[in-house]
């Protein structure tokens, strides 16, 4: 029995000659990543969203806030990524003021994870979770389809293969706060430079047990460094730039007294 049908096929080329725009693909642009060292999770990402080939935005924050002691970055649609973190956070404080004990990195996974599978990818938010507890730190990734994974370095997003080649090479057991925070920015760099989604500034955030650190705008390898040196001379029109004064309206208005007989 045949595994692969191509039934599709002759249709899709029927709608092709009849004129019809088959839908395209769409295209994202992030890079995305952390990794875990001795004390803690370093998490990074850069900050240019696109829309298309436009560049919509060049300083927007791709790591949210879920609670005091975890965080999460997110690549795909900017919208899902911001509601999905949104809606999870507010759930997740509901249930440490419930429980009064500090929110576990486990239960963040398992409400992002529920609340993805349940739309089978229709959200497109790709998550990195990074976070802290009272059993050490810890790292997931989060697929939109609601699938997760536990590692200690990853990368996600459009530049997630220049950034993961960079973590290959370099990542080791038991870094320092220093060296992680180095290779991070360097993992996200490779991506900024390599891949047409990513760019804009590098965000950095660290994480330690009873602490976070959110270096927002932690390096800026795109600055332009040449601007105009005058200012753009707009030229006023006619009608705006002649100024009329009029002392007084009698020269222009004629007040007569009548009758209201005379107006009928």
């Amino acid at each position: 029995m045949n595994k692969y049908s191509f039934d599709n096929t002759a249709r899709n080329a029927w709608f092709e000659k009849m004129g019809v725009c088959l839908p395209k693909t769409k295209k994202t642009g992030t890079t995305i990543a952390g990794l875990v060292f001795k004390d803690g999770i370093v998490l990074g990402a850069d900050t240019r969203a696109t829309e298309g080939s436009v560049i919509a935005e060049k300083n927007c924050e791709k790591i949210h806030y879920i609670s005091q002691n975890i965080y999460c970055c997110g690549a795909g649609t900017s919208a899902d990524t911001e509601s999905t973190t949104r809606l999870i956070s507010s759930q997740l404080e509901l249930h440490r003021l419930s429980t009064d004990k500090e929110p576990r990195v486990v239960t963040a996974l398992t409400l992002l994870t529920r609340y993805l599978f349940r739309y089978q990818g229709y959200i497109s938010a790709a998550l990195v979770l990074g976070g802290v507890d009272f059993t050490g730190p810890h790292l997931y990734t989060i697929s939109p389809n609601g699938y997760s994974d536990e590692l200690p370095y990853i990368t996600m997003g459009s530049g997630s293969l220049a950034a993961m080649a960079v973590f290959e090479a370099h990542y080791k057991v038991d870094m320092n706060l220093e060296e992680a925070k180095s290779l991070v920015h360097q993992a996200i760099s490779s991506g900024v430079f390599n891949d047409l989604g990513s760019g804009g500034n590098i965000d950095l955030c660290i994480i330690t047990k009873g602490n976070v650190e959110y270096l927002r705008n932690y390096d800026k390898p795109n600055e332009r460094q040449i601007h105009k040196q005058t200012a753009y001379l707009i030229k006023r029109p006619e009608i705006l730039a002649e100024k009329r004064v009029l002392s007084s309206l009698d020269s222009i208005v004629t007040v007569s007294e009548v009758s209201a007989m005379e107006l009928l």
